[in-house]
């Protein structure tokens, strides 16, 4: 798996997680934010780049900003949903 240059838009309502992977083509994961939370509501990699886990680094990504800064997340969109399930030692930051 590659690691991939994440960089991180944030404003004072919005924000989100992205990946540039060519001219044209980039992965992210987008949030709203509300109560010292961030609700993640949509991931999405362009299908010539799935199954690389790309979509996942973007939810580390998270992750470790919500460790570092002290936000709790509220996974809505399906997939982040799938991934807090599957990794439980990330269960003290689901809002």
């Amino acid at each position: 798996m590659t690691d991939y240059q994440i960089r991180r838009e944030d404003d004072a309502t919005h924000g989100r997680y992205v990946i540039d992977l060519a001219p044209g083509a980039e992965a992210e994961m987008t949030y709203r934010k509300a109560d010292g939370r961030i609700i993640v509501d949509h991931t999405g990699v362009p299908r010539e780049y799935e199954g690389r886990g790309i979509a996942l680094q973007l939810v580390k990504a998270s992750i470790a900003d919500a460790r570092s800064e002290g936000f709790k997340i509220t996974p809505i969109c399906p997939y982040v949903v799938v991934q807090f399930d599957r990794h439980p030692d990330w269960a003290d930051l689901r809002a």
